[in-house]
Formats: C-alpha cells, structure tokens, sequence
C-alpha cells in the first residue's frame, strides 16, 4: 500500500474525463465522487478498469420532445457529460436502477444516485431511497471499498474514509463498515465477495466479521448459483486460489456450496496407518497449477481431480488405505456437480472431465517401463490436452519426501521426452484406424454390437504396439485373426 494525500489524489485524477465530470457536477448544483474499488486501487497500486461515481443532489428536470420529467441525478449527469465529450460517447442507461454508463477513448465510468437500502428478510433485493454520501458509504460492503474522492471544482480530490479503510488496508484486512451480521444478512452474496477479497488481495478477514460469516453461512441458500459461481470463478482465478477455498471452508460455505469438495476433509487412522488430507492436498495441486497455468478450466479440473476419494476409499490389511478407481469415479461427477452449481455443460466440461478421468495415466506410464504404445494411447485419448495434462499430474506430486518428490519429477520428464518424440515422428492427432466400424459389420454380418467394438481396439492396440504395419492390409488380416478367436467368421459375399 502507498501512501496518498488529497494532493497526490488529484494529480492521478488529473485527466480531462475527472474534470468533465466535476465541472458538470458544479454546474448542475450536485456533489459528485468517485467510489468503491477505483479508490481502493489507487492506494494499492493496482490496475482498475471499472470506474464507479456516485452523485449527491436531489433529481433535475429532464426535456424530451414529449415531456419534462425528472431524472435522477446520477443519470442525468451522465446524459450531461454524454453531450459534452461528443460524439465518441456512448451513454446506457438503466432507469430501473437509477444508473448509467458511459463509455469514453476506452474508459467507462457508472454514475448512480446516492442512496440508503433496507432488505427484507428473504430477499437480497433493497429497498432503495435517495441519499446522503454518508448513507450511500454506509451501504457498502467493506471498509476499505467505503472510500470516496471528491471531483467538484473547489474540491477536487480530497478523500472521504469514513469507516477507517486506510488503516485496515494497511494492516491487510477485510471488514464491513456497519455490524457484519446485518451486512451479511442483509446481502449474503457479500460473503462471497469478503472471501473473494481476501484471496485476490491476500488480506485477512476481521474476527468480527469472520464469525459474522459463519453465523450467516446458511443465508447463501437465497443466492442465485450464477451468482456464487461468478464469485467461484473470480477466486480460482486468483494467484493464490487455495486462500479463498480455506476461508470458504472456515467458515462452512463450502459444505454448502462444493459438498464434494468438503467431503475430503480429514484423515482416517486405522493400525497407526493414515491417509493423507485429500482437501490440503487438493489445495496444494490447485496452488501448483496456479502458478503454471491462468487456465480457469485446467484449475477447476485441478480442484476435482481427487473429488471420487471419498467414494473410493477402501481399507485393505496388507496394502492399508487405497483409492482404485478414484479417478473415473470422480469424472462421472464433475457432470451433475456442473449442472448443479451452473458451469457450462459444454466442451469446458468435457475437458473437465477428461483431466480428471486421465490424472493417474502419466504416473502409470512412468512408473512403469516408458513405451511408445503407452504414450501414443494416451497422446490419442489427451489429444490437444496432453500439455495440460502433464501440468496436471505434475502439480499433483506433493510429497515432503524430496528424493521421491524428484524421482517422479524425473520420471514425468521421461514420459515428457517420449511425448516430444512421439510427436515429432507419429501424425497422432489426425490418426484414424485403418479399419472402421461399418467395413466390421459389412465383413461379418454384424450389426452394432460389443464384438464391433472389440474387433477395433484390437487393431488400434496392435498398430500402437507396433505388432502390425499402420496399413489397412496388415490390419484387415488382423482383425480376420482376431474375428476368429471370437468365432466370427466373413460372409461369403463379402
């Protein structure tokens, strides 16, 4: 955080946009400030792209070709400011709402009326009235979005902090203005927005308010899961996302939100053999991946790749805990979990789902002798996703144990080097089995059928394994041996 006077403050506000705005506000006989996060971000540094200004005054008359009606103030300063800049302006409005945007040379400013808000119980909804700035800053959700920079002329640039936001964003933390168990009741979604907060900015949540956010943890029922997952998404995609899903966690969001995920809480003890915590280590691979890859999908595939644990978890005398078949249990999850909090059910979930049904197939291979057959089926079957696929399993390796640690790093770099040679010397991913289905069916007289099936990944097996040519010849005399073994045999007109 950098220090900053009103003096500093109006030098950074110091373009033509900021004193448009200010000198219409003079004009119109209204105090107009810049609020919210644009303000915060000044003090921290970081770049800001939504510009939000609230506007103090009671409504003015409005002259349309029909009628004079009048407009809110925020609306109405930006159709003043819309007129004045030109026509490179372009104004939206949104009376429902009382607010309006402007877009200028690339910026974007909202304006809105200051206003107070009364909830009802069930409902996020506000009533909304006209207000002072000290209501419309009481209405925010925390103290260090509750900061207000003036642009009137004879003002221009001094700061509003009326809840002490300076002073926790420099002791790095997250609390509301007003009491957090009505901020939080009032809007719930704002709990989302807390933890959100403390993820991105790597801040800490007040006590206060942390216990506010476990009190109220059931009112997110009342918010919409395109909502939760906006906010979901924006802390994946932090450079640090475990922060945001340990404070879910804290304070019981997740078990209402992401149950899978909170199902991997925990360590079970049996003969003083335990597994590891299946939710930190999780957590652990997400950070990893993180700091590879910016791919939303790639690190929500990162969160789920162990979600069929719990499901999957047997205790055996000899072998102790095992999880067989985790991975394929959990990929026949990720469809129903994305339906239910409303990701897309497109091809982002099908990769989703591959990831997660593939994570353990790196790690066999290179456990196991690196062979080209190996490798080329799980090129194959990865497809574009190999590079992806790799981050993945190589993010998943978490162990403590530094000698193991780097001998499956070296082992994934074997597997990495056999990808690149495979690639350079096979045509993988335009690859087609010389023998379809339909010229199985027609030589045996068969209809679909698992033999169909059969009959195709035994040559596409074979040809990967190098036991035949890649030749439609060398395969069709293959699938009449393999036919065989099943007792078909080919019509006599085929």
């Amino acid at each position: 955080m950098r220090y900053l006077t009103d003096h500093d403050l109006a030098r950074l506000l110091d373009s033509p946009m900021f004193h448009r705005i200010g000198e219409i506000a003079d004009e119109m006989g209204v105090e107009c400030y810049v609020v919210g996060g644009y303000v915060r971000d000044l003090f921290l540094e970081r770049p800001s792209k939504d510009i939000d200004c609230v506007v103090v005054g009671t409504g003015v008359d409005s002259i349309s070709d029909t009628a004079t009606r009048i407009e809110r103030p925020g609306i109405a300063l930006a159709k003043q400011l819309a007129r004045h800049l030109g026509r490179g302006a372009n104004i939206s409005i949104f009376r429902n709402f009382g607010t309006a945007q402007v877009k200028w040379k690339g910026q974007e400013v909202e304006f809105v009326g200051a206003r107070r808000e009364s909830y009802q119980r069930d409902s996020r909804k506000p009533v909304v009235e006209d207000g002072t700035l000290a209501d419309d800053l009481d209405r925010r959700d925390f103290t260090i979005n509750a900061l207000a920079i003036q642009l009137n002329r004879n003002h221009f640039g001094e700061l509003t902090d009326r809840f002490g936001g300076l002073d926790d964003m420099e002791d790095r933390l997250i609390a509301t203005p007003l009491d957090p168990d009505i901020t939080f009741s009032d809007d719930p979604l704002r709990m989302m927005r807390c933890i959100r907060f403390a993820t991105q900015l790597n801040f800490s949540i007040e006590d206060k308010t942390q216990e506010a956010l476990c009190r109220n943890a059931e009112r997110i029922r009342i918010i919409s899961q395109e909502r939760i997952i906006d906010e979901l998404n924006k802390i994946m995609l932090s450079p640090v996302p475990s922060i945001g899903f340990v404070e879910l966690e804290r304070s019981g969001l997740l078990e209402l939100i992401l149950p899978e995920l909170a199902a991997m809480r925990g360590v079970e003890s049996r003969n003083d053999r335990a597994h590891k915590d299946n939710f930190y280590h999780t957590l652990e691979v997400l950070d990893n991946v993180a700091r590879e890859s910016d791919n939303l999908w790639l690190r929500w595939a990162a969160l789920l790749h162990d979600i069929g644990k719990p499901k999957s978890k047997r205790w055996d005398p000899v072998a102790g805990w095992t999880f067989h078949n985790h991975n394929y249990i959990g990929m026949r999850m990720i469809g129903p979990l994305f339906r239910r909090i409303k990701l897309p059910m497109d091809e982002r979930m099908h990769y989703v789902e591959k990831l997660v049904s593939m994570h353990m197939r790196p790690q066999a291979i290179a456990d196991d002798q690196v062979t080209d057959s190996a490798v080329r089926r799980m090129l194959f079957e990865a497809g574009p996703d190999i590079d992806d696929l790799m981050t993945l399993c190589e993010a998943d390796i978490t162990s403590r144990n530094a000698l193991k640690k780097q001998r499956f790093l070296d082992n994934f770099r074997l597997v990495r080097e056999k990808i690149v040679d495979l690639q350079a010397r096979d045509n993988y991913r335009t690859w087609q089995n010389p023998i379809t289905g339909e010229e199985i069916m027609q030589t045996f007289g068969l209809g679909p059928c698992r033999e169909v099936g059969i009959l195709k990944q035994a040559v596409k097996d074979a040809i990967w394994e190098s036991r035949i040519p890649d030749d439609h010849d060398s395969a069709y005399q293959f699938m009449l041996q393999e036919a065989a073994r099943l007792n078909l045999f080919p019509r006599n007109d085929s």
